[in-house]
């Protein structure tokens, strides 16, 4: 009998090597429709003239990192610690990386796959909530480049180990500045145009899913507020935006707490985005303490999180596609959920 050979692929977006493959990066972002939702002519013209006027100000910001983005070696180090989690569960286990928007592409994760011989793919997201123009955008990217068929993991907003993780950052970051007072606690998130929650992406309900699991492991008199970040173009986007949340807490005398909550990984939206120019923006504003809690990376409650969820992928029978519970975590109005399976009850 042949030995089982798992495959995990684990999804993120991408980001560029260096300065000249910034403006490329961003055509691809901008040429996905899950991104822009407009006919194929449209979205052609929209990509390269959104990937033109913006090439020279993103080129700025990735020279803040040393020219490029660090997503790819970030990722690199959650797919090595989650690989060593499960060799020590007794998996013969591989991760394979597929970025969306740079290399390595979905086509290059699955030549690897293939040629490493996997016997059983599971197909991860690094993404913890559910959006089209993420999950989805990417399981698309992994089929049309002939990947083979697997469990396909669509969301685990929360998941206790994922969430204790969170807490554990921000109470870290609070202590480690000598734990200030009144605290405003601000959970941003990347934002989505309205457009795309209105047509029923989830993404939106599963950040304040995440959100209401968290705050009950935080200290009781904290202030709590869910904000977007990252906007783009002139759509109107969900709200509220998180440089808006800064300056309202600001304004409030409020010690601002902020974590990445639908980040896993450093790049560039947190490293310059949140510790430069929000930073900036905290201190014109005349905020006393601005702290950010540290993106999860190779958290142990993080990679045990991956590590669980490929272990119970690898236990379903129920069909292609699976959330943290195993069956829909989405109430049905959000049309957009790919899980069809009725809602599963959650493990104690």
């Amino acid at each position: 009998m042949t030995a089982e050979k798992i495959a995990v692929v684990l999804f993120n977006l991408g980001g560029p090597d260096g300065p000249d493959d910034v403006q490329p990066f961003l055509k691809n972002l901008f040429s996905d429709p899950a991104i822009i939702r407009s006919p194929l002519p449209v979205r052609f013209f929209l990509s390269r003239l959104i990937s033109k006027t913006r090439a020279a100000s993103a080129r700025e910001n990735y020279a803040r990192m040393g020219g490029g983005s660090p997503l790819l070696n970030e990722t690199r180090k959650q797919a090595e610690a989650l690989d060593a989690e499960l060799v020590k569960r007794g998996r013969d286990a591989q991760s394979f990386i597929a970025m969306r928007y740079w290399k390595p592409y979905a086509a290059n994760a699955v030549s690897e796959v293939l040629a490493w011989g996997a016997t059983k793919v599971v197909l991860l997201p690094l993404y913890p909530q559910f959006s089209t123009t993420t999950t989805a955008s990417s399981f698309k990217s992994w089929k049309e480049a002939g990947g083979p068929a697997g469990i396909a993991v669509c969301c685990y907003p929360d998941v206790p180990k994922f969430i204790q993780a969170h807490a554990r950052k921000l109470i870290g970051a609070w202590e480690d500045a000598g734990k200030p007072a009144n605290v405003r606690c601000l959970l941003s998130a990347h934002g989505l145009p309205e457009t795309v929650v209105k047509s029923g992406d989830p993404y939106q309900w599963q950040v304040e899913h995440t959100v209401g699991a968290l705050k009950p492991l935080l200290p009781a008199e904290w202030e709590f507020e869910i904000c977007y970040q990252s906007r783009v173009g002139p759509l109107k986007w969900i709200g509220p935006a998180t440089d808006l949340s800064i300056e309202k807490a600001a304004a409030d005398g409020k010690a601002i707490l902020l974590s990445p909550i639908a980040f896993v990984s450093e790049h560039i939206e947190t490293l310059v985005e949140l510790d430069i120019e929000y930073k900036h923006l905290a201190d014109k504003h005349g905020a006393k303490v601005y702290l950010r809690a540290p993106a999860l990376g190779v958290d142990e409650g993080f990679i045990g999180t991956l590590a669980d969820l490929v272990e119970e992928s690898l236990a379903d029978a129920g069909g292609p596609i699976r959330s943290s519970c195993g069956g829909r975590i989405c109430p049905a109005n959000w049309r957009d959920c790919p899980n069809r399976r009725s809602s599963a009850t959650k493990a104690a």
